[in-house]
């Protein structure tokens, strides 16, 4: 989404991820306080800033379908610009790569397939997962109950609501599970429902499974892939974040996005350092 007179009544998400054309292929954006974990702005919110450059430069296929993304340094809060080039414009489908940069430092590499998710054929799936499934959403553990020093360094998690799983919430009280799985409920703040973009951001808005391996912090991505299958229907989202092998300093994250409709809208997979 560009940004545009009426960005104030935009919702937050919206707002502060829009961007704004400023040349051929180039876009202005406002990393905005608060979207931050860690060291830098969210990975997943850098996403949908690149998303939405795409998007405005390719208004005949304005979803993602699959994003690579390799994040070279971490992003601070401040003025950036994404660079997007079309390496093929095809009739079903475009291919494009786009890089955020903030002054002479490039933060985020991406290169993207995109199409138009409203065009896909509607049939029954051949192969079909089992839905996520998890308690009703008030008997679950809202992220308002985390922490104080959780907060302190993941202010992101003002921006959303998230009910984990209440089997799976020992890593805020130092008791994990050790089972590397995580699940909650999750909507933006403002009422906003999901759509493409907003599935950019959820597959990496969770805490890093590893602080179910008593590994608490920030955990760096190095590359992370998404994909993106079908419009998400309004209401709350599914998430689940797994991990199956640690070693090296490294482990891989696995997500799942489930919509209210128990469609599997969303998945990802990314590689990142362990906490230090």
């Amino acid at each position: 989404m560009t940004a545009t007179a009426d960005s104030a009544q935009l919702a937050e998400f919206d707002r502060d991820a829009a961007v704004t054309p400023s040349g051929e292929g180039i876009y202005a954006a406002d990393l905005p306080q608060g979207w931050h974990v860690g060291g830098g702005i969210n990975g997943g919110f850098q996403l949908a800033v690149i998303a939405n450059a795409i998007r405005a430069e390719l208004p005949e296929h304005p979803d993602p379908l699959a994003i690579s993304a390799y994040y070279l340094s971490p992003a601070t809060p401040g003025p950036g610009a994404v660079d997007v080039t079309v390496k093929r414009q095809g009739r079903s489908a475009s291919t494009v790569a786009a890089e955020l940069r903030q002054g002479d430092d490039v933060r985020l590499t991406t290169l993207a397939t995109y199409g138009d998710l409203g065009a896909l054929p509607e049939q029954p799936p051949l192969l079909d997962a089992e839905p996520l499934r998890l308690p009703p959403v008030e008997d679950c553990v809202s992220n308002e109950l985390a922490p104080a020093d959780f907060r302190k360094i993941a202010p992101l998690i003002e921006r959303f609501d998230m009910h984990f799983h209440p089997d799976q919430v020992g890593f805020f009280l130092g008791e994990p599970t050790g089972r590397g799985e995580l699940s909650c409920w999750f909507r933006l703040k403002d009422g906003r429902e999901p759509d493409p973009i907003s599935l950019l951001f959820a597959v990496d808005a969770m805490p890093p499974v590893s602080g179910d391996l008593g590994l608490p912090g920030w955990a760096p991505t190095l590359e992370l892939s998404a994909y993106v299958r079908r419009d998400p229907a309004p209401g709350w989202l599914r998430l689940v974040h797994r991990t199956r092998h640690v070693s090296g300093g490294q482990f891989e994250e696995d997500c799942e996005v489930w919509d209210s409709a128990d469609n599997l809208v969303a998945q990802s997979r990314q590689l990142a350092r362990l906490p230090r």
